[in-house]
């Protein structure tokens, strides 16, 4: 018979986003009317921009001929891609990072997921709270938890508390570990980080020779001057932190998939001797052995958005989507409820009413408003009393969202 991996049965219940989906469906099936607008899984409504359909286009036509046809993409991406992205997203900021330094993949979900593969069993992980499921399930499938407790706490996980004290960010721990994953702007929360905070992330990872797996997908959302877009914005940083960056939540990649890791050439890890050894190199061997690149009109189209009217047309949908969590702001916040985020980030945290649960207030939301959102206790032990609302919908259904909750009594 063949053998699972136990690991997998640590896992505490469903993954968030299913849950979610299964609540939502036992509801619309016992209210088949019920006008349900959804402001939960952060995917966006809008179409992509015309610079990258019409490259998208373009790039069909090549292929269906003999001269333009091309079959497997190059493991790390056409460099095509590669040096527009070296150019605005880390040139134009004045961060050094080499176009072959960045490795094109299909999404940062799948890159935060597989990093740690290229670490020891071993290796002791400390993820923010709340976080992002993926960076802990992740961990738990490669067995570098125990159990987990009544409160979904893995024991071996080193949790590090995002709460209103800290702005709704980590500090970094007062005790050892080797991997730390941090997400600016953050996703649940909506916080960015200031560049204060990053110097002394980086100033600790060096310390410590530990490394940074930094989750920068919202980084486009960033309003406010003088936040860093980058981790790599922070002296020292080359040296400790591996960042991901992905076109799914700015250019409107969701269903196309596009992102990209980059791994700066002098960050090291060391073998079981102690030795230094490349983690440019371990992941570019993990790259080419376990995946077959992005389709070449997928990448056009992404370096499309590179251009200079890719650029203005990335930034209207951006624009859009932080119009809506203005809108939401505003609106939780005369309905009487404390809100956070929404300026540098698509996301408003909101702090549920006393003595109601997270899960209790999504049951709420759903059954009185049929309105969905994400319970904070389903991004980890502190998000419990706080509720994600997304600000990836059309402006009218977020206008008749906060309708709805202006509606309800707190």
């Amino acid at each position: 018979m063949a053998r699972i991996n136990d690991h997998y049965l640590k896992l505490a219940g469903g993954y968030l986003f299913p849950e979610v989906g299964r609540r939502v469906e036992a509801f619309r099936v016992a209210h088949p009317d019920a006008d349900l607008i959804r402001l939960g899984i952060g995917d966006v409504v809008l179409p992509l921009p015309r610079s990258v359909r019409d490259a998208m286009h373009r790039a069909i036509d090549e292929m269906g001929t003999e001269e333009g046809f091309r079959g497997y993409a190059p493991d790390q991406g056409y460099p095509f891609l590669q040096q527009a992205i070296a150019r605005v997203e880390y040139g134009s900021r004045g961060v050094e990072i080499a176009p072959d330094e960045i490795f094109i993949s299909d999404g940062s979900k799948c890159d935060s997921a597989n990093i740690q593969e290229i670490f020891s069993p071993e290796a002791r992980i400390a993820v923010p709270d709340p976080t992002y499921p993926v960076y802990v399930d992740s961990n738990v499938m490669a067995g570098r938890s125990g159990p987990a407790d009544a409160n979904g706490s893995y024991a071996g996980l080193v949790y590090l508390p995002c709460t209103e004290a800290t702005g709704f960010l980590p500090e970094p721990p007062d005790e050892p570990v080797d991997l730390v994953y941090l997400c600016s702007p953050n996703n649940p929360t909506g916080s960015a980080a200031s560049r204060e905070q990053l110097e002394r992330w980086v100033a600790w990872a060096n310390r410590n020779q530990a490394i940074l797996l930094y989750d920068a997908a919202y980084a486009s959302y960033i309003t406010q001057a003088g936040l860093p877009h980058s981790i790599f914005e922070i002296e020292g940083a080359r040296r400790v932190a591996i960042e991901f960056r992905s076109l799914s939540k700015s250019a409107g990649f969701t269903g196309l998939r596009l992102a990209w890791v980059a791994v700066p050439r002098e960050l090291e890890g060391r073998d079981a001797s102690g030795a230094a050894v490349s983690i440019f190199d371990l992941w570019k061997r993990r790259h080419a052995t376990k995946f077959n690149g992005v389709a070449y009109p997928v990448q056009a189209g992404a370096a499309a958005a590179y251009t200079p009217e890719g650029q203005a047309e990335v930034r209207e949908l951006v624009d859009y989507y932080l119009a809506n969590a203005r809108a939401l702001l505003e609106g939780l916040g005369s309905a009487g409820l404390r809100t956070f985020g929404g300026i540098n980030a698509p996301y408003v945290w909101l702090e549920t009413p006393a003595g109601t649960g997270s899960w209790e207030f999504f049951d709420r939301l759903l059954e009185e408003s049929s309105l969905v959102g994400t319970p904070g206790a389903g991004f980890g032990p502190a998000g419990e009393g706080y509720f994600r609302l997304s600000a990836f919908s059309k402006r009218d259904r977020i206008d008749e969202a906060v309708g709805r909750i202006e509606k309800l009594r707190f």
